[in-house]
C-alpha cells in the first residue's frame, strides 16, 4: 500500500472514531454510577452504611441493567429505588430496585440483608411514575432522559431511616 492510501485509511479511521464519539455524546452516554452515603441523604445522615450503584442503558434505550451494592447498613433494608430529583432534593420514585415492604410492583425482588448485591434489568413495565413530576407509568424514555440529565438518584431505605439511609446522585461513568 502506498503512502497516500495509508494516509486515506488513517484519516477514514479517525473520522469513524469521531462520528462514534459524537453519537455517544449526543445520546448522553450509556453508563452511570454513584457512591451511596448517608451524607447525600436529605437531610444528611451520619451512618456507617455505604454502597455503589452502576447502570448501563442499552444502546437502543429499551432497558437498563443495574447493580446495586450496599454494606454496613444500621438496620434491615426496606426498599431501594431510583428517584427523580436533583442533588439535595427529595423526590418521587421512578422505579423500584428491591422491596421488603410489599409496596413494590408485582415481581419486585426482595432486598437482601446487608452486605448485599442486587442486580436486575429495568424496562418500561418497571416505571411507576412519579406522575406529579411528569413521568407516567411505563414512560421508559422519560427515565432514560432523566438519568442522562443527572436528575436521578438511587437510595436505600432501612427500618431505622425510613426516608433513606444511603443515597447517590447518578452520574456518567465508564464501565469497569
Amino acid at each position: 500500500m502506498n503512502a497516500r492510501a495509508k494516509l486515506a485509511v488513517g484519516v477514514g479511521a479517525l473520522a469513524a472514531i469521531g462520528v462514534a464519539g459524537a453519537v455517544a455524546l449526543a445520546q448522553g452516554g450509556n453508563d452511570f454510577k454513584g457512591k451511596l452515603t448517608g451524607y447525600q441523604e436529605v437531610p444528611a445522615l451520619s451512618t456507617s452504611g455505604n454502597g455503589t450503584f452502576r447502570a448501563s442503558i442499552r444502546e437502543n434505550g429499551s432497558e437498563i441493567r443495574y447493580r446495586l451494592t450496599y454494606a454496613r447498613l444500621e438496620a434491615k433494608p426496606l426498599q431501594a429505588h431510583i428517584h427523580l430529583g436533583q442533588r439535595g432534593v427529595n423526590a418521587g420514585v421512578i422505579v423500584f430496585l428491591c422491596d421488603n415492604t410489599g409496596g413494590g410492583p408485582a415481581g419486585t425482588q426482595p432486598c437482601p440483608d446487608s452486605p448485599a448485591t442486587v442486580t436486575g434489568t429495568l424496562r418500561a413495565a418497571n416505571v411507576i411514575g412519579p406522575a406529579p413530576q411528569g413521568i407516567a407509568p411505563g414512560e421508559f424514555g422519560e427515565l432514560v432522559r432523566a438519568i442522562r440529565a443527572g436528575a436521578t438518584y438511587a437510595n436505600v431505605h432501612t427500618e431505622k431511616y425510613t426516608g433513606g439511609e444511603i443515597r447517590a446522585q447518578l452520574e456518567r461513568g465508564k464501565r469497569r
